[in-house]
């Protein structure tokens, strides 16, 4: 697959210098995040079309880093946790108890102790519901249910539908509702979620079943409808509007209170949307090896790789990639390349074919040399917090925050004797010497 020279991509928030200041003194890799666009997005998501009250919750995952929590918290927003420790990462960034919620494939132990801080509990599966109903009698919670339908980039990022397992499926509403009773407990929210990259005619429709299972607890005041809000990466995708295609929400749920004399609080869960295009992984051009056969490839090996955006080896997701050559005479030059990363595993690859994580897909870029910068535009939303950190032995890269071009370190480079210090040795005389 090759790319029209025209067609090169170009740097989002960082300048050429920024971006060799980032290189020079903090090194490579390296990520950079641009507090402009974190808190432009932000705004954009706290203005989603709402009938009765809007909280937008930050999915964490995506991007954990305290300056990131610190700074969503500071505009008012509360948060998604995936874990008990996403929770006590939210809670040591400074984010109040009360505004966590969870929402996780495994309710781990002692999670009632959070329940008793205020933190508020999505129950994800009948097993989970029966654990809260027997250590949190009479508690409020909420049910994360399956809907029925999924809309996912990829089968690896769709989260609903009869081939997901998140969620409590749609069609035990009733079983709950037994166990909650039975429990003295009361459901005050319900959540679903069908996935990252929403298709807006499924968002429509998952919109209406999930308002329909509202109907099924009378107590409910809440109604969460998850993430899944797709952002252009590439210059060829189209993103969700949430003014536009999200305007049906605000209609559903009018709907509802007309009919049923109830006002559901809306909330949402973005990550992608808050944070993927609000950085940038800045590494450098290590080698350029060319395979010499009439199918060969000129491979661009970078210092970094699936160790820090591990979304192309883990999906074939495409990332836009500029290099920034140290030679501005170069800056006009264009030549194809394979970019692959540094890790000793062939699918350490940049430039997969889309949705193909095996198959090797060109780009057309700016002519590299060794020594040249390179950036994977879009990579603010798992990739640090989802990297194949350590692999290799690679020490994990460090994170800056881009304010007013300036640069502020947020997160040092691992120091590598941190990768074994929890190493323990086997007892004396196991191992012969």
């Amino acid at each position: 697959v090759k790319m029209a020279a025209s067609d090169i991509d170009t740097l989002n928030f960082l300048t050429p210098e920024v971006a060799f200041e980032i290189a020079d003194t903090i090194g490579t890799p390296c990520y950079a995040y641009d507090l402009a666009t974190l808190r432009k997005q932000a705004e954009a998501a706290l203005a989603f079309p709402n009938a009765f009250g809007l909280t937008v919750r930050y999915a964490m995952k995506a991007a954990p880093n305290a300056a990131i929590l610190k700074l969503f918290h500071s505009m008012g927003l509360h948060f998604d946790c995936s874990s008990i420790f996403e929770v006590q990462r939210a809670m040591a960034a400074g984010v109040p108890p009360d505004h966590c919620s969870l929402s996780s494939q495994e309710l781990g132990e002692g999670f009632e102790k959070l329940v008793e801080k205020g933190v508020k509990i999505n129950c994800c599966s009948l097993l989970q519901l029966e654990k809260f109903c027997a250590k949190c009698p009479g508690k409020e919670l909420g049910l994360r249910f399956n809907p029925g339908v999924g809309s996912g980039g990829t089968s690896k990022t769709n989260v609903g539908g009869p081939s997901s397992s998140f969620g409590i499926w749609h069609e035990y509403a009733d079983k709950c509702s037994e166990m909650v009773k039975a429990a003295g407990c009361k459901v005050v929210r319900v959540h679903t979620h069908i996935g990252s990259g929403s298709d807006p005619a499924v968002w429509r429709r998952c919109t209406g079943m999930s308002i329909a299972l509202c109907e099924k607890f009378p107590e409910v005041t809440v109604l969460n409808l998850g993430g899944g809000y797709k952002v252009a990466r590439m210059r060829t995708d189209k993103g969700t509007n949430l003014q536009t295609d999200c305007a049906v929400v605000k209609d559903e749920f009018e709907e509802f209170s007309s009919k049923f004399g109830r006002k559901l609080h809306l909330e949402i869960e973005p990550g992608t949307f808050l944070s993927a295009n609000s950085a940038c992984l800045v590494a450098s051009v290590h080698d350029i090896v060319q395979t010499g056969t009439a199918e060969g490839h000129t491979f661009i090996k970078l210092d970094a790789g699936m160790t820090d955006v591990l979304r192309p080896s883990l999906y074939g997701a495409q990332h836009p990639i500029v290099v920034v050559p140290r030679d501005a005479s170069r800056a006009s030059k264009r030549k194809s390349y394979v970019v692959c990363g540094h890790c000793c595993e062939s699918g350490d690859l940049m430039t997969p074919a889309p949705g193909e994580p095996e198959t090797l897909s060109e780009r057309m870029l700016c002519e590299a040399m060794p020594g040249d910068v390179i950036i994977i535009e879009a990579s603010g939303a798992y990739c640090s917090s989802m990297s194949t950190k350590n692999y290799n032995s690679f020490p994990e890269a460090p994170e800056v925050m881009i304010v007013d071009n300036k640069v502020h370190v947020i997160r040092k480079r691992q120091e590598v004797e941190d990768i074994w210090k929890n190493e323990v040795d086997l007892p004396a005389g196991i191992i012969a010497k």
